[in-house]
């Protein structure tokens, strides 16, 4: 049955509906929205999103624990003192249970907690660790849990955090601190955030023993000149440094009654090319000098990252699918890890001879692979591709 409060609870979770669209919790955009959008919600429905997420893809509720705030990022819909956005707070306990019916009832099956910050971080972040302590220990939910953390949050509160979810995110936004400044002049971008991610990789080393959480990052691309170049170092330096798990890109789109409301929205395509250069640095062993950059260190938006460096690259060295090594193999286009395991297998056996045989072996259009590679020393026929 439930009460008075818990359904209460479920009606503020629905008024505040896609307002989350703004944090990364597993999802990527799937529609471009409106620049001027004043991000009205309509249904609890809004708020769970089918994510993918580290135990698989699931319906996750997507909340904040208020949207009130008193910092004034430039960018954010929840900045202090913006009169467009409804605001709406939920104790910890009313979260939890709202949680707990929308779990049992099977209307979602993961977590997503952010909050705007009231009191300082260190209260806020308080009161997110409380929300969470009582969704595992009060209602035993054994499932998949993102807490966001607050800027400046202290080290034992984020220990606890890493103990109680599964994915946690510190939220960077720009690549420097200027950029930051440009951005959220409130930020401390070494202090507050960029520590934090260096201080979860050493609570990790100091518990190797334990089960903690990984940690995640956003980037708000666009709005302040940052380059690509720079978010893509910085996310290289936290992958090899802090065992970043991934970052997450958002094209910048300006708010109502936000000092960037008039800033000009940031191409799509951009925040798709990061995501793909992301994933080459990641799992593809690609050093950020394997990329092509424009003049102002900008990723060309009119092809994609590995196709712009075959062209490059490979046209006049084409890579000899029966020698290279693995590593190599995944630089060719419509390549990947799981193609290039397929291709160590086969060719161990010596039954590579076209391109049909690679359709086979699970590599999709194997014919845009064909200008960058060799079977044996020899150039393949484009045509036998498409037989």
């Amino acid at each position: 049955m439930i009460t008075q409060t818990v359904s209460t609870t479920i009606t503020k979770l629905s008024q505040m509906g896609d307002l989350t669209l703004f944090e990364p919790a597993g999802d990527q955009p799937s529609a471009e929205h409106s620049p001027h959008a004043s991000y009205q919600s309509h249904s609890l429905e809004e708020c769970i999103t089918n994510v993918s997420t580290p135990k698989g893809a699931k319906p996750v509720l997507k909340s904040m624990l208020t949207t009130a705030c008193e910092r004034n990022c430039f960018y954010c819909p929840f900045r202090a003192g913006r009169g467009k956005t409804r605001r709406l707070t939920i104790s910890p306990d009313e979260m939890a249970k709202a949680f707990n019916i929308l779990t049992s009832a099977k209307k979602a099956d993961g977590l997503f907690l952010s909050s705007g910050i009231i009191r300082g971080s260190v209260t806020t972040q308080d009161k997110l660790i409380d929300t969470i302590e009582i969704v595992r220990n009060r209602y035993q939910y054994k499932g998949y849990i993102h807490l966001k953390i607050m800027p400046g949050a202290e080290d034992d509160q984020l220990y606890r955090a890493m103990q109680l979810a599964d994915r946690i995110s510190v939220n960077l936004e720009a690549p420097t601190p200027e950029r930051l400044n440009a951005l959220a002049p409130k930020k401390d971008f070494e202090r507050e955030l960029l520590s934090m991610l260096r201080a979860a990789e050493r609570i990790r080393r100091a518990h190797p023993h334990e089960k903690l959480a990984n940690s995640v990052t956003q980037f708000v691309v666009g709005a302040v000149g940052d380059t690509d170049l720079e978010i893509l170092s910085l996310t290289q330096n936290l992958h090899k440094h802090a065992r970043l798990a991934r970052a997450y890109f958002s094209a910048f789109n300006p708010v109502l009654q936000t000092p960037l409301e008039n800033t000009p929205a940031t191409d799509p395509m951009r925040e798709f090319r990061l995501y793909q250069s992301s994933f080459l640095l990641r799992d593809y062993g690609w050093e950020l000098e394997d990329l092509t950059f424009a003049g102002v260190g900008n990723l060309r938006l009119d092809v994609d990252p590995k196709l712009a460096y075959a062209q490059e690259n490979l046209t006049r060295s084409p890579v000899d699918l029966m020698t290279a090594e693995r590593h190599i193999l995944m630089r060719v286009p419509n390549i990947g890890p799981k193609g290039a395991d397929a291709i160590l297998r086969a060719r161990r056996k010596g039954n590579i001879r076209d391109l049909g045989d690679l359709r086979k072996l699970g590599i999709a259009a194997p014919e845009k692979a064909a200008p960058f590679i060799l079977l044996g020393g020899k150039h393949v026929p484009h045509q036998i591709g498409l037989l």
